[in-house]
């Protein structure tokens, strides 16, 4: 159940802590105080969309929090396997709203996914508004009321499974089909397409090693023609009138006159230093070309541009990378060895749906067995209910018919159907019922899907919507009913199902410095007796309507 239930920051709640009791409890308090925004808060528990417009004006944040005791032995199983600790059954889940981010989930400290959060608030407690009656006219829910009050989870479990298989197969067939028709031009496109690949001998991660080199090439270029051009004009090349040349042949002119000319000796000299030097450059650039390699690189360069334009042209055609042409050649052969194997992929593909099917339908029938023993006891319970509730002629049945064809579901066509008047035949409920008979028909469901599924928490909001009078005080003796074995929380206008709680919160929405915010407080005895007196009506509260209150409390207390 819920024991405590905190509240900051939403629309006009500051904030709000109330302790909660076990058993039938009830909210009440003037329109506008601020009742749907105490159901809206729950909702932000059980995973509904948080919407940001509920934060209160002025404030960056909305928290919602609430800790749950005794809870149940699915909600345990669950928090053990997901890795949580808890003690003596107690558990804390939270919901925190920002103005500038997302919304974030807590279980016991812990950050939890919303979808977390949503499948463990439905273990802990259950929330029925206004909108859970017209849902009642969505035909596709009744399968899904019948199936919780079957509790074959496990078996619908394995069935959706199944099914998922034999849709996977059905598409795989219809996609082998499709592609059996375009065949033969599709296999000579792909033919071309792996031989235009396969010619270019492609290697992962060749393109980087190419352009790395072409950027090389452009400096090697550069040093080949520097080196050719030095080594030239020193050596002289072929025809060997370079400067190493030249200068020998002046220093052995000036030595050949160093007998009539004395200082042409040391000029000698110093061209053949000059010559030494020359020859010693001549050499260093040598050693520099040898580091670049004897090939040309203007050759080596165009070798390499010619195969980065290749890759080039295969990167339009089939990836925007090498990875990318590699894999799409592995598809296309892949594609293209299906082609060729179409009729047999086809049989093995139909043995495998057929025997697929063949599970799926096993696992139908047992659902079908389910849903007729739990179809022929919700009809019965349903029925004493709603009897109960002053609707003793109306006939309430569940409909079902079988289809042909495997469903998400099964093969079980599920539908209510209700007459409301004697001799009338049974007829879907969205053709019949009304707003009030929608209310009852919905409580008497979920009395009899709770006592099923045990649920420790329930949340009613106006359940009392479209009924008055003895009807609604039959309505509060059933949620009185439900409450021997589980919380229940009602927010009503009705003053016969409030006098049957065993705990009374009064809401108000009060002025506090110049801003307007709701409060929630319990009802002693005096108090409980003006409030169950306000809302029997009138401008003014008077002694008859609170003679009228007393009544109505005391004979709740002996009914």
């Amino acid at each position: 159940m819920i024991q405590s239930l905190h509240i900051e920051n939403v629309a006009v709640i500051k904030s709000l802590d109330i302790e909660f009791t076990d058993g039938f409890i009830v909210l009440t308090g003037e329109t506008g105080a601020g009742k749907s925004i105490m159901i809206d808060s729950l909702g932000l528990l059980y995973g509904q969309r948080a919407d940001r417009d509920l934060i209160r004006t002025g404030e960056t944040a909305a928290e919602v929090s609430a800790v749950f005791t005794d809870i149940g032995q699915q909600a345990c199983a669950w928090l053990e396997e997901a890795g949580f600790s808890f003690e003596d059954g107690t558990v804390m889940i939270s919901r925190t709203i920002k103005c500038d981010a997302a919304s974030t989930a807590r279980l016991n400290g812990r950050s939890i996914t919303l979808s977390m959060l949503r499948e463990i608030s439905a273990m802990l407690f259950h929330i029925h508004g206004q909108n859970d009656n017209q849902l009642l006219l969505d035909k596709a829910r009744h399968g899904q009321y019948l199936d919780s009050y079957a509790r074959h989870e496990e078996t619908l479990s394995v069935y959706e499974k199944q099914y998922r298989e034999v849709m996977r197969l059905r598409r795989e067939m219809a996609d082998v089909r499709r592609e059996g028709m375009e065949n033969v031009r599709l296999a000579e496109m792909l033919k071309f397409q792996i031989a235009d690949i396969d010619a270019a001998k492609l290697k992962v991660g060749e393109e980087e090693e190419l352009l790395a080199l072409s950027r090389r090439l452009q400096g090697y270029e550069r040093i080949h023609k520097g080196t050719s051009l030095v080594s030239k004009a020193l050596e002289g090349g072929e025809k060997g009138l370079g400067a190493m040349y030249l200068c020998e042949r002046a220093a052995s002119a000036l030595s050949g006159i160093s007998d009539a000319v004395p200082s042409a000796a040391a000029l000698s000299d110093r061209l053949c230093s000059v010559r030494y030097e020359l020859e010693d450059i001549a050499s260093a650039v040598a050693d520099i070309a040898k580091e670049q390699g004897t090939e040309d690189p203007t050759a080596l360069i165009d070798k390499t541009e010619a195969r980065l334009n290749t890759i080039t042209k295969l990167k339009r055609k089939y990836g925007a990378t090498v990875e990318e042409i590699v894999s799409y050649r592995a598809e296309a052969a892949r594609r293209l060895d299906g082609m060729e194997h179409a009729d047999e992929r086809l049989e093995d593909l139909a043995n495998e749906l057929a025997d697929a099917e063949k599970k799926a339908r096993a696992s139908a029938e047992a659902l079908h067995a389910g849903r007729l023993a739990a179809a022929h006891t919700l009809t019965s319970r349903v029925t004493q209910t709603l009897s109960f509730l002053d609707m003793p002629k109306v006939r309430f049945s569940v409909g079902m018919e079988t289809t042909q064809d495997l469903t998400p579901s099964g093969t079980d066509d599920v539908e209510f159907l209700i007459s409301t008047n004697p001799g009338e035949p049974l007829m879907p409920m969205i053709k019949i019922a009304s707003g009030g008979e929608l209310s009852r028909i919905m409580l008497s469901l979920k009395s009899v899907l709770n006592a099923a599924d045990g649920m420790n928490t329930v949340i009613f909001d106006e359940v009392d919507t479209g009924i008055s009078g003895k009807t609604s005080r039959k309505v509060g003796m059933k949620l009185r009913q439900i409450a021997e074995n589980a919380q229940v929380l009602c927010v009503t206008h009705s003053a016969q199902i409030a006098s049957l709680a065993k705990t009374h919160w009064y809401i108000a929405k009060t002025e506090t410095d110049g801003r307007m915010q709701t409060t929630i407080r319990p009802l002693d005895e005096a108090e409980r007796v003006e409030e169950i007196a306000r809302i029997l009506g009138g401008i003014e509260v008077t002694e008859a309507q609170r003679r009228a209150a007393v009544e109505m409390i005391e004979e709740g207390r002996v009914l």
